[in-house]
C-alpha cells in the first residue's frame, strides 16, 4: 500500500522567479463586507512592535511606526486624535470595536507570501506542508481544506495523507518518521483530534521539533515555557498576534484565560505573563487561568477585574455582559456548533454572548471571522519559519 494519498486539494504552486519584499510599516485594510456590523466598529490589521506599548505606556494614544517616527494610532473612525477605544474615558457609550480576524489574516498571509517568494528567489526549495488526517470527522476535514487552500494562496506546497479511523498508532509513527527524514518536507502536522485508541501526545512527540508547525512537541512547549524561541502553537500565536497588531496594552494589565488546555489555554497564558525583555518577549501581564472546575461565581469575580478576557472553554455564552468591565478587550477562541431556532440550521458560535458583550467591551473578536482565520495564517508563518530553519 502506498504510504501517501494526496488529496485533491493538496497543491504545489508552479515554480517561478521569486520577488523579495519588506514588511509594510503599517497596513490598513477595509473589511471585506464594506461596512462593519450594525452598531459596531470594525478594526482592521495594523502591524506594530510587540514592546512599543510597554515602552510608551504613558503615551497610550501614540505608537511608533516600524520606521521609527512616532505617529498617532488611528481610531475606528480614522481620526488621528482618537485614543484606543476601551482604554479612554468618554461620556458617549459606543459598541466595541469588532476586530476583523479575516482582514488581519489576509495581511499576515501577504507577509508570508512575500517571505516565501524572497526565500525561493535565493535559490531555496519551496516550503512544503504535510498534513496527516485520520478518519472522517467532518470538522477536521473542513479545517484541513482551509489550511490547504491558504497554503496554496501563499505559495507553499502541501499534501494530505489520509488514513482510516482504525489506523494503528504504530503506522502513524511510521508516517511521521518518514516525513521527518524527507528533506522535501518543511512542516508536519497531525490533525487533531485522533481516535481514542491513539495517544495524541505520543504522536505529536513523534514529529521532529524543527518540523512541528503545530508547536505541540514537548520540546517546543518546553522552550515556550522557558521564554525561548520555538514554534508556537498556532491558536495561541494567533491570539498574541491579534493583541499586538490591534495595539491592546498588556504591560501590567489583568488578564483572564478561561480554558487550560495544553494546546491553547496554557500557551496563551505563557505568552501573556512572561517577561517582555526575555529571548522570546512576553506580555508582562498578570494572568489568571480558569477552567471547568472554577465556579461560575468565582469566574465572574476574576473577569470583572480583567482588562483582557480570553475564552477557550468550548461553552456557548459562557461570558455574558455582566461578567466583564467597561472597555475590556474580549477575545473569543471558542468553537461551538449550536442549533439556530430561527433558521432551523446548525450555526457556529463562540464562548461569548457576542451581541450583548459587544455593547460593553472595548474590543471583541467575532466567531466566525475572528481568531480562526488568524490561526491558519500563523500556521503558514510557522511553516515558512521551519523551512528557513530560523528556530532550529
Amino acid at each position: 500500500m502506498a504510504l501517501r494519498k494526496r488529496a485533491a486539494s493538496g497543491t504545489c504552486p508552479p515554480a517561478g522567479p521569486g520577488r523579495g519584499g519588506t514588511r509594510p510599516a503599517a497596513a490598513w485594510t477595509r473589511a471585506a463586507g464594506g461596512e462593519p456590523p450594525s452598531g459596531s466598529r470594525q478594526f482592521t490589521a495594523m502591524a506594530v512592535p510587540a514592546r512599543s506599548f510597554s515602552l510608551l505606556r504613558s503615551h497610550l494614544g501614540r505608537v511608533p511606526r516600524l520606521g521609527g517616527a512616532a505617529a498617532p494610532l488611528l481610531g475606528a473612525q480614522g481620526a488621528a486624535s482618537t485614543t484606543l477605544r476601551g482604554f479612554q474615558s468618554s461620556g458617549v457609550r459606543h459598541d466595541a470595536i469588532v476586530i476583523s480576524g479575516t482582514e488581519m489574516a489576509r495581511q499576515i498571509q501577504k507577509e508570508v507570501q512575500q517571505g516565501v517568494e524572497a526565500w525561493i528567489s535565493l535559490g531555496n526549495r519551496r516550503p512544503h506542508l504535510s498534513i496527516v488526517l485520520v478518519g472522517d470527522h467532518p470538522a477536521s476535514h473542513t479545517y484541513v481544506r482551509k489550511k490547504i487552500r491558504a497554503a496554496s494562496a501563499v505559495g507553499i506546497c502541501s499534501e494530505v495523507i489520509l488514513k482510516p479511523k482504525d489506523v494503528s498508532q504504530e503506522e502513524l509513527l511510521d508516517i511521521t518518521d518518514q516525513l521527518n527524514s524527507d528533506p522535501r518536507v518543511s512542516g508536519i502536522l497531525v490533525q487533531l483530534p485522533l481516535p481514542d485508541h491513539v495517544d495524541e501526545r505520543t504522536v505529536c512527540n513523534g514529529i521532529a521539533p524543527e518540523k512541528d508547525v503545530d508547536g505541540f512537541h514537548i520540546i517546543n512547549i518546553g522552550r515556550l515555557c522557558l521564554d525561548q524561541h520555538s514554534l508556537i502553537p498556532a491558536t495561541a500565536s494567533a491570539v498574541w498576534e491579534i493583541i499586538k497588531r490591534t495595539g491592546i496594552e498588556t504591560f501590567g494589565k489583568n488578564v483572564v484565560v478561561a480554558g487550560r488546555s495544553k494546546n491553547v489555554g496554557m500557551p496563551i497564558a505563557m505568552l501573556l505573563h512572561t517577561d517582555g525583555e526575555h529571548e522570546r518577549p512576553g506580555g508582562d501581564a498578570t494572568v489568571t487561568i480558569a477552567h471547568r472546575y472554577t465556579p461560575k461565581e468565582q469566574l465572574k469575580i476574576h473577569t470583572q477585574l480583567a482588562d483582557i478576557v480570553i475564552v477557550a472553554a468550548g461553552i456557548p455564552k459562557l461570558i455574558t455582559s455582566d461578567m466583564i468591565k467597561e472597555g475590556a478587550a474580549v477575545i473569543d477562541v471558542g468553537i461551538n456548533y449550536v442549533h439556530d431556532p430561527v433558521t432551523e440550521k446548525t450555526k457556529l458560535v463562540g464562548d461569548v454572548d457576542f451581541e450583548v458583550v459587544k455593547k460593553k467591551a472595548g474590543f471583541i473578536t467575532p466567531v466566525p471571522g475572528g481568531v480562526g482565520p488568524v490561526t491558519v495564517a500563523m500556521l503558514l508563518k510557522n511553516t515558512l519559519l521551519a523551512a528557513q530553519s530560523i528556530i532550529y
